[in-house]
């Protein structure tokens, strides 16, 4: 991925269907997808990432367990987000670079936003 400036970036990054199979915690448990593992190991340090879930709060423990057990690193988790659509706006810099981005990945096959 190549963005438009060297700066920190803060990541939100949806949880079901994206790092891990779609409602798998309902079906027998989470099941990380392809790439995740990759993508995240490609985060700067220095970035702040914030994982986005309509998942109720019920689940957090578990959740919380099962990302620190495989590894997925991240600064915060928001639970019992409505299911619809996310919106980010944000300003550009005077000098025009863009400070959003936008990627929809299809449901269940993982990031694959590397190359």
């Amino acid at each position: 991925m190549e963005f438009s400036n060297e700066l920190n970036k803060t990541w939100f990054i949806d949880l079901d269907g994206t790092i891990v199979k779609h409602n798998g915690y309902l079906n027998g448990g989470d099941e990380i997808l392809p790439n995740v593992k990759s993508f995240f190991k490609e985060i700067n340090k220095n970035d702040y990432v914030i994982i986005t879930t309509a998942r109720s709060k019920t689940y957090q423990k578990e959740t919380e367990k099962f990302l620190f057990d495989n590894n997925i690193k991240y600064n915060q988790i928001i639970f019992g987000l409505p299911t619809g659509s996310r919106i980010l706006i944000n300003d550009k810099k005077p000098d025009g670079t863009k400070t959003a981005y936008c990627y929809n990945v299809k449901r269940n096959k993982g990031i694959n936003l590397l190359k």
